[in-house]
């Protein structure tokens, strides 16, 4: 495929070879290979960021292993800057992606390998129309969605080739005609003849944003050819994506080029190797460029010989994994299956489709779950790739990486729960690690519960290592080049710039559970200032379960907690005084908020343990219940039956018969109901005076008032479980008095008097007529 032919020094004519490939193609993968092997070129130019050439001999490293990705970025700025607009870039490769095979090649023949694409300086700067680049290589070669417009012939030009030759899947017309060829001539003098046939249908309709990028990164990759050749080689390789073929064998004088790439603005970046995932090659995820089924590309890549039957043997392994009995002659059957549905189709070769089709016939008998395993750890497949210790990194990502070594907790892209012992030094490093990236929004690790264990010795933690997690880290080392330091640093910044009470408690917590004794200082200085000014009790309840929480991590983490327990004290002082004029005279909505701080405050208290804050806590509460007529009813029977659950109340019959007497309005007792109900239903089951007491207020409310308070008795009633309120209508059932406990009764006679009136409302439910 002779491009551009100038005549070297001493009348040598050179000799390019523009191969236009797939992106993430296994096909274009090996033909690739075979035909640079046959080339022998004596240089190799890639569409490529050109800031990688001094970091491209790192490809051939041992330690280099795909899926990895080259990351271009803008330097972080000070933590002080406040820029919100840091750009990062992501060229990935896998194993089985042309440009990899070409790179290896490159390396390995001992030729220059280059990067030839527009540099990454002018590309993380957004284009004219104002749009940003979207965080991954652009490109978009692959096939794709049906786009009716000339640009969706840009973007997915393999896919409208499909659309010609009568597929509706432009990926599996993809497979017959490359991937799954035997072997055969080369496919890229056909695939550049097809581009340019495309090229002339898109003319100039193509928005102009997306043209005039398209010239420059043209333009950029022909000067680059240029250069190449001017500096005296004679045989040189140039791999792009298919669409750019046909501009790059056009003979475009050079002072064109340079008028297009003159003045283009530019940004200062960085460039380095990181690890990548199978899954983040995958289109679902939103890369422009990604396949349908990375895993099963990688498969048909590497195994070369028999790939039907090593894929299912494969598939029939992780079922058995999972205890599901799968045989030898299921795997059999299966591949029969495969290959005679490939006859059938006329395909060349087994696809994806035929081998999902058998195994769901075959292997997993039409079961849909398995085969969705199957697809999630094979077809997609959470491959996570490697680079050297040599690649360039900054130090926050380094001492990340000797920590990771050291706890020997080793980064993974399939999710993995880990259960921390928190008495065992190695489990607690392990669980400060964690939560040190948490406060850098480096969300390696997800704790169970929200990471709140309350006191115990064990948290639970599920690891999923993400490429876009080296981005957070450059960016975080502008707190500190380690993972402590840039963590207390943050910390201090958080404290700094929180302007609630309960954001400043929510740092001081994160900083004991990171073991952060050098920020907590700061933050208990800024949360003592602010809580000694907030007269709002909702916020000082708001901010008292996590100062709580703290004391107990710190308790069972070993971590001095002396400044923060001197605020817990102050705060249980100022809400117990508090108390009384915020809960007077509250609405519906109010209510309900306090009533959350109310449980929330308690049940910190208790967690606590300490025996002067719990008195202080009661004899407020008490307080509040000698003028009850100033509460809300919510508020009221939920005071009652903590002071009940305590054993500071001998009168709760009395109380409650009160509150539903016939002189009480409905609502307000309904309120009241719901209020001292809502610890859950144990109350009632064990307490038949209290059950009699709820019964005949429901079942003496006339009729309007039933159907008035019935929506606050469904809410209370409705957040019990179907076992309890079963065991509540037992209860009911079998008390002294009721009509079904009569032992002349016979079990199955009815009561149709009592039933009427609910066959009639079921009747009128379901439209029918009522007698």
């Amino acid at each position: 495929m002779a491009g551009l032919l100038p005549r070297l020094p001493g009348g040598v004519l050179s000799h390019v070879e523009v191969y236009g490939i797939r992106h993430h193609g296994p096909g274009s993968a090996r033909a690739l290979r075979g035909a640079l092997e046959e080339f022998k070129p004596d240089a190799v130019l890639i569409e490529g960021p050109p800031e990688a050439d001094p970091i491209v001999a790192l490809a051939g490293d041992a330690g280099m292993v795909p899926p990895v990705a080259l990351l271009a970025y803008s330097p972080a700025p000070g933590p002080a800057s406040g820029d919100g607009g840091r750009k990062a870039a992501f060229w990935p490769f896998a194993e089985f992606s042309p440009e990899w095979q070409a790179i290896r090649y490159g390396l390995g023949a001992g030729v220059p390998v280059r990067f030839c694409d527009l540099p990454a300086a002018n590309q993380l700067v957004p284009s004219a129309d104002g749009e940003a680049p979207d965080g991954e290589e652009p490109d978009g070669e692959g096939p794709g969605g049906e786009e009716p417009a000339a640009e969706g012939i840009r973007l997915d030009p393999l896919g409208w080739l499909a659309k010609a030759a009568g597929y509706d899947d432009a990926e599996r017309w993809w497979d017959d005609v490359v991937e799954h060829r035997g072997g055969g001539p080369s496919p890229f003098p056909a695939i550049a003849e097809a581009m340019t046939e495309l090229r002339a249908q898109l003319a100039e309709d193509a928005p102009a944003g997306h043209r005039l990028r398209e010239e420059q990164r043209e333009a950029h990759m022909r000067r680059t050819l240029r250069r190449t050749l001017k500096e005296g080689h004679d045989r040189v390789a140039v791999v792009c994506g298919a669409w750019h073929v046909p501009a790059l064998r056009a003979k475009v004088p050079a002072a064109h080029d340079d008028r297009t790439l003159r003045g283009l603005p530019k940004t200062k970046v960085a460039m380095t190797w990181v690890p990548w995932t199978h899954g983040r090659l995958a289109g679902h995820s939103g890369y422009g460029a990604g396949v349908r089924s990375p895993g099963w590309y990688h498969h048909l890549f590497t195994a070369r010989d028999r790939p039907i039957e090593r894929w299912l043997t494969a598939a029939a392994r992780v079922l058995r994994e999972e205890d599901l009995h799968v045989s030898s002659a299921h795997v059999i059957e299966a591949v029969r299956l495969a290959e005679a549905l490939a006859a059938l189709r006329g395909r060349p070769l087994a696809g994806l489709e035929e081998v999902t089709e058998a195994t769901r016939a075959v292997l997993c008998e039409g079961a849909d779950l398995p085969v969705e395993l199957i697809q999630r750890r094979m077809v997609v497949g959470e491959r996570l790739g490697a680079v050297p210790d040599r690649t360039p990194m900054v130090p926050l990502q380094r001492d990340l990486q000797a920590e990771q070594r050291r706890l020997r907790l080793k980064p993974s892209a399939l999710g993995k729960e880990h259960d921390l012992d928190l008495r065992k030094p190695t489990d607690l490093e392990r669980s400060r690690l964690l939560h040190r990236l948490r406060l850098l929004d480096v969300d390696w690790g997800v704790p169970a519960d929200t990471g709140r264990s309350k006191g115990t010795f064990r948290e639970t933690w599920t690891l999923v290592w993400r490429p876009e997690f080296d981005v957070e880290l450059i960016e975080a080392s502008a707190w500190g080049t380690t993972v402590r330091g840039a963590t207390a640093a943050r910390a201090e910044a958080l404290a700094e710039q929180a302007t609630a009470l309960a954001d400043l408690t929510s740092v001081a917590e994160r900083c004991l559970l990171a073991d952060l004794g050098e920020a907590l200082p700061t933050v208990m200085r800024a949360l003592a200032d602010r809580a000694a000014v907030d007269t709002d009790v909702a916020h000082l309840m708001a901010a008292m379960p996590a100062l709580v929480r703290a004391l107990r991590y710190g308790d069972v983490r070993g971590t001095s907690t002396g400044p923060l327990r001197t605020v817990v004290d102050g705060l249980v002082v100022r809400v117990c005084v508090g108390l009384p004029p915020a809960l007077t005279g509250l609405d519906d909505d109010a209510a309900r908020k306090f009533l959350a701080h109310v449980d929330a405050v308690h049940g910190a208290l208790s967690l606590l343990a300490d025996d002067g804050h719990l008195e202080r806590w009661r004899r407020a509460l008490e307080g509040l219940l000698a003028r009850p007529d100033a509460l809300h009813g919510l508020i009221e029977g939920r005071l009652t039956r903590l002071l009940l659950d305590a054993g500071r109340l001998d009168d709760v019959p009395d109380r409650m018969a009160r509150a539903v007497s016939a002189g009480a309005a409905p609502d307000r007792a309904a309120a009241w109901v719901e209020g001292f109900l809502s610890g859950g239903a144990l109350l009632l089951l064990h307490d038949a005076a209290l059950l009699r007491l709820v019964d005949a207020w429901i079942a003496g409310l006339p009729a309007g008032s039933f159907t008035d308070v019935l929506p606050l008795l469904r809410r209370t009633f409705g957040a019990y479980s179907s076992a309890e309120r079963r065991a509540i209508g037992e209860q009911l059932r079998r008390r002294p008095g009721s009509p079904e406990a009569a032992p002349d009764r016979p079990e199955e006679e009815m009561d149709e008097t009592r039933a009427a009136p609910a066959a009639a409302t079921t009747l009128q439910i379901l439209g029918w007529p009522t007698p």
